[in-house]
């Protein structure tokens, strides 16, 4: 990508607001990373149910989300960020404070409710970061907000393993429910911008049609956004299954730290870069460097090296789409592109995990990096067709 240079970082950070946003953003999206394994665990002890329960569950709520995103975004869009985070805060309450006294098919239908309606935090913190920095500033500043991302996704599920397993499920859920609470109160308070003063001035007060921004091009950043946590998620599994096979599985919370950090690693360059390949082109090497990992599955040591190159190009591949949709999208109209993306990650989870494991259950676990792999360099082909007609389209209108 180039010669990192920490110019682009120290002059971000020194924008009013950034650093304290960065900082409540983060501190926001921990509970909701640790929403999905405080669920599992309670439907596995508490309701003693099986895992097959469990992820029905976490089915439920990924759905419901998928749905959400974008109506929450257009909510944001339409009326406000005050308006969104009450209606979120009284899903949130409503569904953490009583989920420990419901039954585990009340549990089912409640997890879908709010996952629609749950508070968008993820792509509040990408709006937020957009309307505070320059254009020219976005990547980096949504480089480190990818890198903040996953700091959270290393810290929530951690946490909701830690108070579960020292108190109880119970507990693990008062406490995610209100960490949900106190972040949407104090975003409420701060009510950061979603908009610069530049973009009100320039854009008219009427939130244009969906038509004239949801395009062929944006069309292939939400493909390519969905594309790369197909990988991501099916790496995962197959991490998990070459582990078991192993007898080693008791280094699958290291190597899961290993893939963090070469993320952090590569959304850290990513940042500090003057030019670097767009979304089609990382996910596509993302996916390209997954196919043979599993060549190395022998040993925890090798598989943990292999895995670094492609998780290397994770955050960056994350920060590219949403620097896209920056580019793509009038801000009028951003929370609910943003939400698009949302669901675009949501989806991708929802696909990659089954399909590695459906692999993997059928062959072997390198079997189940090859396809994800794959099936991301498939995709990434798809979005660079899509990308090519919309071009060739608004040359022949022309």
């Amino acid at each position: 990508m180039g010669d990192v240079n920490l110019a682009p970082y120290l002059s971000v950070l020194r924008l009013p607001r950034v650093r304290r946003i960065m900082l409540l953003m983060l501190l926001a999206r921990i509970p909701a990373t640790a929403a999905g394994m405080t669920i599992t665990l309670h439907v596995v002890l508490a309701l003693d149910r099986g895992y097959g329960a469990a992820g029905l569950a976490g089915t439920a709520s990924t759905l419901g989300i998928a749905i959400g995103s974008p109506l929450m975004g257009r909510l944001i869009d339409g009326r406000g960020l005050r308006l969104t985070l009450l209606v979120a805060l009284v899903s949130e309450a409503a569904f953490w404070f009583t989920a420990p006294f419901l039954s585990y098919q009340l549990l089912l239908v409640t997890a879908l409710v709010s996952g629609i309606i749950a508070m968008p935090t993820m792509s509040i913190g990408r709006q937020v970061l957009a309307a505070l920095v320059p254009p020219a500033e976005r990547r980096t500043v949504l480089a480190m907000d990818s890198m903040a991302v996953e700091v959270a996704f290393m810290a929530g599920p951690a946490a909701a393993v830690l108070i579960t397993t020292n108190a109880s499920s119970t507990v693990a859920i008062f406490s995610v429910g209100a960490a949900m609470v106190l972040a949407a109160v104090a975003l409420y308070v701060v009510n950061p911008p979603l908009r610069s003063d530049d973009e009100i001035a320039e854009e008219s007060g009427e939130r244009p049609p969906r038509r004239e921004w949801l395009t062929g091009p944006l069309l292939s950043v939400l493909v390519t956004a969905a594309g790369a946590v197909i990988v991501l998620a099916g790496i995962e599994v197959s991490l998990v299954a070459s582990l078991q096979a192993q007898g080693r599985t008791q280094w699958t919370g290291v190597l899961i730290i290993v893939m963090c950090v070469a993320s952090l690693i590569g959304g850290f360059v990513y940042g500090g870069v003057a030019r670097a390949p767009g979304p089609i082109a990382l996910m596509a090497l993302l996916g390209l460097l997954a196919i043979p990992v599993g060549l190395f599955d022998g040993s925890p040591w090798l598989l943990a090296l292999a895995l670094i190159p492609t998780n290397f190009l994770c955050a960056p591949t994350i920060a590219a789409t949403g620097e896209a949709i920056t580019r793509l999208v009038p801000s009028s109209a951003r929370g609910e592109a943003m939400g698009l993306q949302g669901s675009a990650f949501t989806l991708g989870a929802a696909v990659g995990a089954p399909l590695a494991g459906f692999v993997i259950d059928h062959s072997s676990s390198p079997w189940g990096y090859a396809v994800t792999g794959l099936g991301g360099v498939l995709i990434a082909g798809v979005s660079f067709a899509l990308s090519r007609r919309a071009t060739a389209l608004a040359e022949v209108a022309r």
